[in-house]
């Protein structure tokens, strides 16, 4: 059996402003920004080399749901990414060391968290 997770709902209660978040601060590629109708809005994003996109919009997700907490963006030069994202704008907190592997938190402007992480090449997380 193959299970292939691919995409993640986001809830927003400001889809403009959540895209401009992810595509102009944090880098991640717009794959469609669509309007099939009856009101609904559909915003797929996908970060830099990953083959898993989060999806925003309208008619999806209850813009009250409570954030997603959580989701791993793995890199492979945290301290280069972290510096980058800050640069753009983006509030990233300092990269804490959890014996070899390291991480540091953002969350977009609804409160939705992600962690950068690092692990070191022939390394697992814990």
């Amino acid at each position: 059996m193959r299970m292939s997770l691919e995409l993640v709902p986001l809830p927003t209660k400001d889809v403009d402003r959540a895209k401009a978040f992810y595509v102009d601060r944090v880098g991640f590629g717009l794959d469609h920004d669509v309007r099939p109708g009856n009101g609904m809005r559909v915003v797929q994003l996908t970060p830099p080399g990953s083959a898993c996109s989060i999806v925003i919009g309208v008619g999806m997700t209850d813009p009250d749901d409570p954030p997603v907490r959580g989701l791993h963006l793995v890199v492979p030069d945290i301290a280069a990414v972290r510096e980058h994202l800050v640069e753009r704008g983006v509030e990233v907190s300092e990269v804490n060391d959890l014996g070899g592997i390291k991480y540091a938190h953002f969350a977009d402007p609804d409160g939705n968290s992600w962690a950068l992480q690092e692990i070191p090449p022939g390394r697992t997380a814990p």
